[in-house]
Protein backbone atom coordinates (compact mmCIF):
# COMPACT_ATOMS: atom_id res chain seq x y z
CA UNK A 1 0.00 0.00 0.00
CA UNK A 2 1.31 3.41 -0.98
CA UNK A 3 1.26 6.00 1.78
CA UNK A 4 -0.21 9.40 0.90
CA UNK A 5 2.38 12.12 1.36
CA UNK A 6 1.42 14.72 3.93
CA UNK A 7 1.24 18.36 2.92
CA UNK A 8 4.16 20.41 4.28
CA UNK A 9 1.67 22.30 6.42
CA UNK A 10 1.39 19.22 8.63
CA UNK A 11 5.02 19.63 9.61
CA UNK A 12 4.57 23.36 10.26
CA UNK A 13 1.63 22.70 12.60
CA UNK A 14 3.51 19.92 14.39
CA UNK A 15 6.47 22.23 15.05
CA UNK A 16 4.12 24.96 16.29
CA UNK A 17 2.60 22.54 18.74
CA UNK A 18 6.03 21.41 19.90
CA UNK A 19 7.15 25.04 20.42
CA UNK A 20 4.04 25.88 22.46
CA UNK A 21 4.46 22.72 24.53
CA UNK A 22 8.06 23.69 25.21
CA UNK A 23 6.97 27.13 26.40
CA UNK A 24 4.54 25.58 28.89
CA UNK A 25 7.20 23.15 30.12
CA UNK A 26 9.86 25.83 30.68
CA UNK A 27 7.61 27.99 32.87
CA UNK A 28 8.55 31.45 34.13
CA UNK A 29 10.52 30.72 37.30
CA UNK A 30 13.53 33.07 37.43
CA UNK A 31 12.28 35.41 34.69
CA UNK A 32 12.94 39.00 35.77
CA UNK A 33 10.32 41.75 35.29
CA UNK A 34 12.26 43.08 32.31
CA UNK A 35 12.59 39.65 30.74
CA UNK A 36 8.92 38.90 31.38
CA UNK A 37 7.90 42.16 29.70
CA UNK A 38 10.09 41.43 26.70
CA UNK A 39 8.59 37.95 26.48
CA UNK A 40 5.08 39.39 26.42
CA UNK A 41 5.96 41.82 23.65
CA UNK A 42 7.58 39.04 21.62
CA UNK A 43 4.57 36.77 22.17
CA UNK A 44 2.23 39.54 21.02
CA UNK A 45 4.24 39.92 17.83
CA UNK A 46 4.22 36.15 17.34
CA UNK A 47 0.45 36.09 17.90
CA UNK A 48 0.07 38.83 15.28
CA UNK A 49 2.13 36.82 12.81
CA UNK A 50 0.15 33.67 13.56
CA UNK A 51 -3.13 35.57 13.07
CA UNK A 52 -1.85 36.85 9.71
CA UNK A 53 -0.88 33.32 8.75
CA UNK A 54 -4.32 32.08 9.76
CA UNK A 55 -5.90 34.86 7.67
CA UNK A 56 -3.88 33.78 4.64
CA UNK A 57 -5.08 30.19 5.05
CA UNK A 58 -8.62 31.45 5.58
CA UNK A 59 -8.48 33.44 2.35
CA UNK A 60 -7.34 30.27 0.56
CA UNK A 61 -10.19 28.36 2.21
CA UNK A 62 -12.64 30.86 0.76
CA UNK A 63 -11.00 30.58 -2.66
CA UNK A 64 -11.19 26.78 -2.77
CA UNK A 65 -14.66 26.77 -1.12
CA UNK A 66 -13.83 24.65 1.87
CA UNK A 67 -17.51 24.73 2.75
CA UNK A 68 -18.25 22.35 -0.12
CA UNK A 69 -16.77 19.54 1.98
CA UNK A 70 -19.81 19.46 4.25
CA UNK A 71 -22.40 21.54 2.42
CA UNK A 72 -22.14 24.64 4.59
CA UNK A 73 -23.64 27.74 2.93
CA UNK A 74 -20.44 29.80 3.19
CA UNK A 75 -16.83 29.75 4.35
CA UNK A 76 -17.79 31.81 7.40
CA UNK A 77 -20.50 29.36 8.45
CA UNK A 78 -18.10 26.46 7.94
CA UNK A 79 -15.52 28.23 10.11
CA UNK A 80 -18.07 28.89 12.86
CA UNK A 81 -19.15 25.25 12.88
CA UNK A 82 -15.61 23.86 12.73
CA UNK A 83 -13.98 26.12 15.34
CA UNK A 84 -16.93 27.18 17.56
CA UNK A 85 -16.35 30.91 17.05
CA UNK A 86 -19.53 32.93 16.67
CA UNK A 87 -20.91 33.40 13.19
CA UNK A 88 -20.47 37.16 13.48
CA UNK A 89 -16.79 36.70 14.33
CA UNK A 90 -16.38 34.13 11.55
CA UNK A 91 -17.87 36.50 8.96
CA UNK A 92 -15.61 39.29 10.23
CA UNK A 93 -12.51 37.12 9.92
CA UNK A 94 -13.33 35.88 6.42
CA UNK A 95 -14.17 39.37 5.17
CA UNK A 96 -10.94 40.84 6.57
CA UNK A 97 -8.80 37.93 5.37
CA UNK A 98 -10.10 38.02 1.80
CA UNK A 99 -9.74 41.80 1.58
CA UNK A 100 -6.17 41.86 2.89
CA UNK A 101 -5.12 38.91 0.73
CA UNK A 102 -6.63 40.15 -2.51
CA UNK A 103 -6.23 43.93 -2.44
CA UNK A 104 -3.74 45.26 0.08
CA UNK A 105 -0.22 43.90 -0.39
CA UNK A 106 1.55 46.34 1.96
CA UNK A 107 -0.88 45.49 4.74
CA UNK A 108 -0.41 41.76 4.14
CA UNK A 109 3.38 42.11 4.42
CA UNK A 110 3.13 44.19 7.61
CA UNK A 111 0.70 41.72 9.15
CA UNK A 112 2.92 38.78 8.26
CA UNK A 113 5.85 40.45 10.00
CA UNK A 114 3.80 41.00 13.15
CA UNK A 115 3.97 44.80 12.87
CA UNK A 116 0.19 45.14 12.49
CA UNK A 117 -2.23 43.45 14.88
CA UNK A 118 -5.43 41.78 13.62
CA UNK A 119 -7.73 44.51 14.99
CA UNK A 120 -5.53 47.18 13.41
CA UNK A 121 -5.59 45.31 10.10
CA UNK A 122 -9.38 45.15 10.16
CA UNK A 123 -9.64 48.91 10.76
CA UNK A 124 -7.19 49.61 7.93
CA UNK A 125 -9.13 47.36 5.55
CA UNK A 126 -12.38 49.15 6.34
CA UNK A 127 -10.81 52.57 5.87
CA UNK A 128 -9.30 51.57 2.53
CA UNK A 129 -12.51 49.90 1.34
CA UNK A 130 -14.36 53.15 2.07
CA UNK A 131 -11.86 54.99 -0.12
CA UNK A 132 -11.64 52.46 -2.95
CA UNK A 133 -14.50 53.79 -5.08
CA UNK A 134 -13.57 57.46 -4.71
CA UNK A 135 -9.82 57.66 -5.37
CA UNK A 136 -7.30 56.41 -7.89
CA UNK A 137 -5.37 53.18 -7.42
CA UNK A 138 -2.13 55.10 -6.81
CA UNK A 139 -3.74 57.27 -4.14
CA UNK A 140 -5.26 54.19 -2.52
CA UNK A 141 -1.81 52.56 -2.31
CA UNK A 142 -0.40 55.76 -0.82
CA UNK A 143 -3.14 55.74 1.82
CA UNK A 144 -2.47 52.06 2.55
CA UNK A 145 1.22 52.66 3.17
CA UNK A 146 0.46 55.68 5.35
CA UNK A 147 -1.99 53.72 7.53
CA UNK A 148 0.45 50.81 7.88
CA UNK A 149 3.12 53.28 9.05
CA UNK A 150 0.68 54.88 11.50
CA UNK A 151 -0.10 51.46 12.98
CA UNK A 152 3.35 51.47 14.58
CA UNK A 153 2.30 54.34 16.89
CA UNK A 154 -1.49 54.03 17.16
CA UNK A 155 -3.91 51.37 18.36
CA UNK A 156 -7.01 50.27 16.46
CA UNK A 157 -9.22 52.93 18.08
CA UNK A 158 -6.92 55.75 17.01
CA UNK A 159 -6.46 54.20 13.57
CA UNK A 160 -10.24 54.24 13.08
CA UNK A 161 -10.21 58.01 13.49
CA UNK A 162 -7.05 58.45 11.42
CA UNK A 163 -8.46 56.24 8.70
CA UNK A 164 -11.37 58.61 8.20
CA UNK A 165 -8.94 61.49 7.76
CA UNK A 166 -6.13 59.71 5.94
CA UNK A 167 -6.68 61.72 2.76
CA UNK A 168 -5.84 64.84 4.73
CA UNK A 169 -2.36 63.34 5.04
CA UNK A 170 -1.81 61.91 1.57
CA UNK A 171 -3.94 64.34 -0.47
CA UNK A 172 -5.24 67.29 1.57
CA UNK A 173 -7.27 68.91 -1.22
CA UNK A 174 -9.02 65.65 -2.04
CA UNK A 175 -9.46 64.89 1.64
CA UNK A 176 -11.30 68.10 2.43
CA UNK A 177 -13.78 67.64 -0.40
CA UNK A 178 -14.38 64.00 0.43
CA UNK A 179 -14.82 64.68 4.14
CA UNK A 180 -17.41 67.36 3.38
CA UNK A 181 -19.26 64.92 1.15
CA UNK A 182 -19.14 62.12 3.71
CA UNK A 183 -20.28 64.38 6.54
CA UNK A 184 -23.20 65.67 4.49
CA UNK A 185 -24.19 62.10 3.65
CA UNK A 186 -23.94 61.02 7.28
CA UNK A 187 -26.02 63.99 8.39
CA UNK A 188 -28.74 63.20 5.86
CA UNK A 189 -28.82 59.56 6.94
CA UNK A 190 -28.82 60.53 10.62
CA UNK A 191 -31.73 62.93 10.09
CA UNK A 192 -33.71 60.12 8.48
CA UNK A 193 -33.11 57.86 11.49
CA UNK A 194 -34.19 60.31 14.20
CA UNK A 195 -36.74 58.76 16.52
CA UNK A 196 -38.17 58.94 20.03
CA UNK A 197 -40.34 56.33 21.70
CA UNK A 198 -41.79 56.54 25.21
CA UNK A 199 -44.06 54.26 27.21
CA UNK A 200 -45.43 54.26 30.72
CA UNK A 201 -44.80 51.21 32.89
CA UNK A 202 -47.79 51.74 35.16
CA UNK A 203 -45.58 52.20 38.22
CA UNK A 204 -44.77 55.89 38.02
CA UNK A 205 -42.04 55.75 35.38
CA UNK A 206 -41.80 56.47 31.68
CA UNK A 207 -39.28 54.48 29.63
CA UNK A 208 -37.90 55.71 26.36
CA UNK A 209 -35.37 55.29 23.58
CA UNK A 210 -34.14 57.89 21.16
CA UNK A 211 -31.87 58.34 18.16
CA UNK A 212 -30.37 61.79 17.53
CA UNK A 213 -27.94 63.17 14.97
CA UNK A 214 -24.42 63.47 16.31
CA UNK A 215 -24.61 67.27 16.67
CA UNK A 216 -27.76 67.29 18.76
CA UNK A 217 -26.48 64.27 20.68
CA UNK A 218 -23.31 66.17 21.59
CA UNK A 219 -25.37 69.19 22.64
CA UNK A 220 -27.60 67.05 24.84
CA UNK A 221 -24.59 65.32 26.37
CA UNK A 222 -23.02 68.66 27.31
CA UNK A 223 -26.25 69.89 28.87
CA UNK A 224 -26.81 66.69 30.84
CA UNK A 225 -23.21 66.50 32.03
CA UNK A 226 -23.27 70.15 33.08
CA UNK A 227 -26.28 69.44 35.29
CA UNK A 228 -25.06 66.06 36.50
CA UNK A 229 -21.49 66.87 37.47
CA UNK A 230 -21.38 69.66 40.05
CA UNK A 231 -19.06 68.97 42.99
CA UNK A 232 -20.62 67.72 46.20
CA UNK A 233 -17.63 67.17 48.45
CA UNK A 234 -19.17 67.92 51.83
CA UNK A 235 -22.51 66.16 51.86
CA UNK A 236 -23.62 64.49 55.06
CA UNK A 237 -24.92 60.96 55.00
CA UNK A 238 -28.13 62.07 56.70
CA UNK A 239 -28.93 64.81 54.19
CA UNK A 240 -31.47 64.53 51.44
CA UNK A 241 -28.82 64.89 48.78
CA UNK A 242 -26.63 62.11 50.14
CA UNK A 243 -28.31 59.89 47.57
CA UNK A 244 -27.04 62.19 44.87
CA UNK A 245 -23.35 62.66 45.62
CA UNK A 246 -20.51 61.49 43.41
CA UNK A 247 -20.87 57.92 44.58
CA UNK A 248 -23.96 57.55 42.44
CA UNK A 249 -23.40 55.66 39.19
CA UNK A 250 -23.18 57.84 36.09
CA UNK A 251 -26.42 56.48 34.64
CA UNK A 252 -28.26 57.60 37.78
CA UNK A 253 -26.72 61.07 37.79
CA UNK A 254 -27.51 61.54 34.12
CA UNK A 255 -31.07 60.29 34.56
CA UNK A 256 -31.72 62.76 37.37
CA UNK A 257 -30.10 65.53 35.32
CA UNK A 258 -32.36 64.73 32.37
CA UNK A 259 -35.44 64.93 34.59
CA UNK A 260 -34.22 68.27 35.93
CA UNK A 261 -33.58 69.55 32.41
CA UNK A 262 -37.15 68.74 31.35
CA UNK A 263 -38.50 70.60 34.36
CA UNK A 264 -36.27 73.61 33.70
CA UNK A 265 -37.55 74.10 30.15
CA UNK A 266 -39.11 77.55 29.83
CA UNK A 267 -42.58 77.88 28.34
CA UNK A 268 -41.41 80.87 26.29
CA UNK A 269 -38.86 78.65 24.55
CA UNK A 270 -41.45 76.11 23.45
CA UNK A 271 -44.00 76.21 20.62
CA UNK A 272 -47.67 76.88 21.30
CA UNK A 273 -49.96 73.89 21.60
CA UNK A 274 -53.69 74.58 21.40
CA UNK A 275 -53.06 78.21 22.33
CA UNK A 276 -51.63 77.42 25.74
CA UNK A 277 -48.07 76.53 24.91
CA UNK A 278 -46.42 73.28 25.97
CA UNK A 279 -47.53 73.91 29.57
CA UNK A 280 -48.39 71.24 32.10
CA UNK A 281 -51.23 72.41 34.35
CA UNK A 282 -51.23 71.05 37.91
CA UNK A 283 -54.71 71.03 39.45
CA UNK A 284 -54.90 70.75 43.22
CA UNK A 285 -57.36 71.45 46.04
CA UNK A 286 -56.53 74.46 48.20
CA UNK A 287 -56.02 72.05 51.08
CA UNK A 288 -53.17 70.36 49.20
CA UNK A 289 -51.41 73.67 48.70
CA UNK A 290 -51.64 74.49 52.40
CA UNK A 291 -50.30 71.13 53.55
CA UNK A 292 -53.08 68.60 53.00
CA UNK A 293 -52.62 65.04 51.82
CA UNK A 294 -54.84 65.04 48.73
CA UNK A 295 -53.00 64.25 45.50
CA UNK A 296 -52.84 66.72 42.62
CA UNK A 297 -53.76 66.08 39.00
CA UNK A 298 -52.01 67.00 35.76
CA UNK A 299 -53.88 68.02 32.65
CA UNK A 300 -52.37 64.92 31.04
CA UNK A 301 -54.45 62.72 33.34
CA UNK A 302 -51.57 61.74 35.61
CA UNK A 303 -51.47 62.19 39.39
CA UNK A 304 -48.64 63.46 41.60
CA UNK A 305 -48.07 63.53 45.35
CA UNK A 306 -49.05 66.60 47.40
CA UNK A 307 -45.40 67.26 48.29
CA UNK A 308 -44.41 67.32 44.63
CA UNK A 309 -47.36 69.61 43.86
CA UNK A 310 -46.32 72.07 46.58
CA UNK A 311 -42.74 72.08 45.27
CA UNK A 312 -43.94 72.90 41.77
CA UNK A 313 -46.22 75.65 43.07
CA UNK A 314 -43.26 77.20 44.90
CA UNK A 315 -41.27 78.17 41.88
CA UNK A 316 -41.37 75.98 38.82
CA UNK A 317 -42.74 77.15 35.50
CA UNK A 318 -45.55 74.63 35.64
CA UNK A 319 -48.87 76.45 36.22
CA UNK A 320 -50.76 75.53 39.42
CA UNK A 321 -54.55 75.73 39.14
CA UNK A 322 -55.71 75.96 42.77
CA UNK A 323 -59.36 75.04 43.29
CA UNK A 324 -61.69 76.02 46.14
CA UNK A 325 -64.41 73.89 47.67
CA UNK A 326 -66.74 74.42 44.73
CA UNK A 327 -63.92 73.75 42.24
CA UNK A 328 -63.66 77.43 41.37
CA UNK A 329 -60.19 78.55 40.30
CA UNK A 330 -58.68 80.48 43.21
CA UNK A 331 -55.29 81.04 41.57
CA UNK A 332 -53.87 80.35 38.14
CA UNK A 333 -50.17 80.95 38.54
CA UNK A 334 -50.10 84.63 39.51
CA UNK A 335 -46.90 86.34 38.43
CA UNK A 336 -46.33 87.52 42.00
CA UNK A 337 -45.97 83.90 43.06
CA UNK A 338 -42.63 83.58 41.25
CA UNK A 339 -39.49 85.52 42.10
CA UNK A 340 -38.60 88.09 39.47
CA UNK A 341 -35.31 88.13 37.60
CA UNK A 342 -34.06 91.01 39.76
CA UNK A 343 -35.00 89.14 42.93
CA UNK A 344 -33.20 86.02 41.73
CA UNK A 345 -30.08 88.07 41.03
CA UNK A 346 -30.28 89.49 44.55
CA UNK A 347 -30.59 85.95 45.95
CA UNK A 348 -27.58 84.85 43.91
CA UNK A 349 -25.49 87.75 45.21
CA UNK A 350 -26.55 87.12 48.81
CA UNK A 351 -26.56 83.29 48.97
CA UNK A 352 -23.92 82.46 46.37
CA UNK A 353 -24.97 78.79 46.23
CA UNK A 354 -27.52 76.33 47.56
CA UNK A 355 -28.30 77.22 51.18
CA UNK A 356 -28.62 73.61 52.34
CA UNK A 357 -25.94 72.69 54.87
CA UNK A 358 -22.97 71.07 53.16
CA UNK A 359 -24.19 71.63 49.60
CA UNK A 360 -22.24 73.84 47.21
CA UNK A 361 -24.48 73.59 44.13
CA UNK A 362 -23.87 76.80 42.11
CA UNK A 363 -26.63 79.40 41.60
CA UNK A 364 -27.37 78.28 38.05
CA UNK A 365 -28.49 74.94 39.48
CA UNK A 366 -30.66 76.48 42.17
CA UNK A 367 -34.31 77.49 42.44
CA UNK A 368 -35.87 80.29 44.49
CA UNK A 369 -37.61 78.84 47.54
CA UNK A 370 -40.15 80.65 49.75
CA UNK A 371 -39.09 80.56 53.41
CA UNK A 372 -42.76 80.83 54.41
CA UNK A 373 -44.76 78.88 51.83
CA UNK A 374 -46.56 81.15 49.41
CA UNK A 375 -49.70 79.10 50.07
CA UNK A 376 -49.54 80.12 53.74
CA UNK A 377 -49.25 83.83 53.19
CA UNK A 378 -45.54 83.97 52.44
CA UNK A 379 -44.32 86.85 50.32
CA UNK A 380 -42.30 86.67 47.15
CA UNK A 381 -39.42 88.83 48.38
CA UNK A 382 -35.68 88.53 48.71
CA UNK A 383 -35.94 88.46 52.52
CA UNK A 384 -38.46 85.63 52.35
CA UNK A 385 -36.53 83.69 49.70
CA UNK A 386 -33.45 81.51 49.55
CA UNK A 387 -31.59 79.46 46.96
CA UNK A 388 -32.00 75.70 47.06
CA UNK A 389 -30.72 73.22 44.50
CA UNK A 390 -33.23 71.01 42.74
CA UNK A 391 -32.82 68.09 45.13
CA UNK A 392 -32.90 70.14 48.32
CA UNK A 393 -35.88 72.09 47.02
CA UNK A 394 -37.63 68.80 46.47
CA UNK A 395 -36.71 67.74 50.03
CA UNK A 396 -38.04 71.02 51.43
CA UNK A 397 -41.51 70.04 50.18
CA UNK A 398 -41.22 66.34 50.98
CA UNK A 399 -42.86 65.19 54.19
CA UNK A 400 -40.25 62.42 54.42
CA UNK A 401 -37.64 65.00 55.47
CA UNK A 402 -37.37 67.16 58.56
CA UNK A 403 -36.10 70.68 57.83
CA UNK A 404 -33.94 72.36 60.48
CA UNK A 405 -32.56 75.90 60.35
CA UNK A 406 -29.01 76.04 61.69
CA UNK A 407 -27.31 78.96 63.42
CA UNK A 408 -25.41 79.64 60.23
CA UNK A 409 -28.68 80.28 58.43
CA UNK A 410 -28.29 77.09 56.45
CA UNK A 411 -31.00 74.44 56.25
CA UNK A 412 -30.35 70.85 57.24
CA UNK A 413 -32.55 68.09 55.82
CA UNK A 414 -32.82 64.83 57.74
CA UNK A 415 -34.87 61.86 56.64
CA UNK A 416 -37.58 61.06 59.15
CA UNK A 417 -37.44 57.65 60.77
Amino acid sequence: MTETALHPWAGVLARLDDAVDEGFEIGLLGSSPGETGATLVALERAANRLAALQARVLAHAAAVRVEDENGAPSTAVWLANATRVTRAEAHRRVRSAVAADERYDALAVASASGEVAPDQAEVIVRALDDLADDVSADLLQHAERALVDLAAQHDAKDLRVLGRRILDVVAPAVGEAREAELLAKEEREAAARVSLTMREDGHGCVHGRFVLPELQGAMLTKIIDAIASPRRDHLRDDQASSEADDRRPSWRRRGEAFAELVERMRDADLPDAAGAGATVVVTMPLDTLTGGLAAASLDTGHRISPGEARRLACGADLVPAVLGAASEVLDLGRGARLHSRAQRIALIVRDGACTADGCDAPPQRCEAHHETPWSRGGHTTVDQGRLLCHRHHRAAHDAAYLTERLGTGKLRFTRRV
